[in-house]
């Protein structure tokens, strides 16, 4: 079926099209469309679509890793978004990151960790590159033992001392797994009867301050952390679009559910209606038709 056929393009054909195919069907499609038309099906959205709605459906069109990639090397290179690189980096698994790092050497022949080194500075850069170098257990165990020394160590790197060790924070957070943090915090909370990440937005700033919280959040609970950054980009004046865009499009093939679960359970509302009042016309029907049922 050619979505283009005739005068201009019929856009909720395409989004009926495209939005359904999963990361397996979209390659298939796309050669299918090269095969059948002799160009590429890129080309013709980025020429017949317009503004959000072909922001959202070119970055879809990618499979979640090279899309990643793709996020990436916009946000250090064409529009420096230091805030978007550092969300996607730090809400990784350790083999998310892995394959990550192979992908964007292969699409843009240069190495991740020269594109971080070039365009931050500092503990920000220094936990970046540790992150995406150091291997880390993705298994669920963890040794509470070893979570709570953690704990008292952040305490005493932090909120015990005037002015903060930030490596001590560097090495604890890129060095333990995801389930060896949420022990940590929850260590935290009961020897010191607050939560790290209030520790956290007390001792530090700026993007090493994102990077932390964002690392510790996704340890405990991605679903709550992207629900809050989602409630963020549409709550107050204006809606925040790249980010809608970024999160929907690429949370939608890993933990969408969870997230619109834990939207619901947070702000005692439905993602989809606020997405819906948020937005408009074809790009509105797009996103909502990512996100699903509820």
């Amino acid at each position: 079926m050619n979505m283009y056929s005739g005068f201009g393009c019929d856009s909720s054909a395409v989004i009926n099209i495209l939005a359904y195919r999963n990361a397996s069907q979209r390659p298939l499609l796309e050669k299918e469309y090269r095969t059948k038309y002799n160009e590429e099906l890129n080309k013709r959205i980025s020429s017949e679509l317009s503004g959000n709605l072909k922001k959202a459906v070119l970055l879809w069109m990618p499979d979640p890793v090279r899309r990643d990639a793709i996020v990436l090397q916009e946000a250090f290179s064409t529009n420096i978004d230091l805030k978007a690189a550092t969300e996607v980096l730090c809400s990784r698994t350790p083999s998310q990151l892995l394959h990550l790092k192979q992908v964007y050497l292969g699409l843009f022949g240069v190495y991740l960790e020269q594109d971080i080194q070039s365009q931050t500075s500092g503990d920000h850069e220094k936990l970046l590159l540790a992150y995406l170098s150091i291997p880390r257990s993705e298994f669920p165990e963890f040794d509470r033992t070893m979570a709570e020394h953690d704990a008292q160590a952040l305490y005493k790197a932090g909120e015990k001392r005037w002015g903060t060790d930030e490596s001590t924070f560097r090495s604890i957070f890129t060095q333990r797994s995801r389930a060896h943090l949420a022990g940590v915090t929850s260590a935290y909370k009961t020897m010191y009867g607050h939560s790290l990440t209030k520790a956290i937005k007390n001792e530090t700033s700026g993007y090493f301050e994102q990077a932390l919280l964002t690392i510790v959040r996704c340890a405990v609970n991605p679903g709550k952390y992207f629900a809050k950054v989602l409630r963020k980009a549409m709550h107050g004046l204006g809606t925040d679009d790249k980010t809608l865009i970024r999160v929907i499009v690429t949370r939608t093939e890993i933990d969408m559910q969870y997230i619109k679960a834990e939207y619901h359970k947070k702000y005692d509302r439905s993602l989809k209606d606020d997405v819906h009042s948020e937005t408009s016309g074809n790009y509105r029907t797009f996103l909502l038709s990512l996100l699903g049922p509820d």
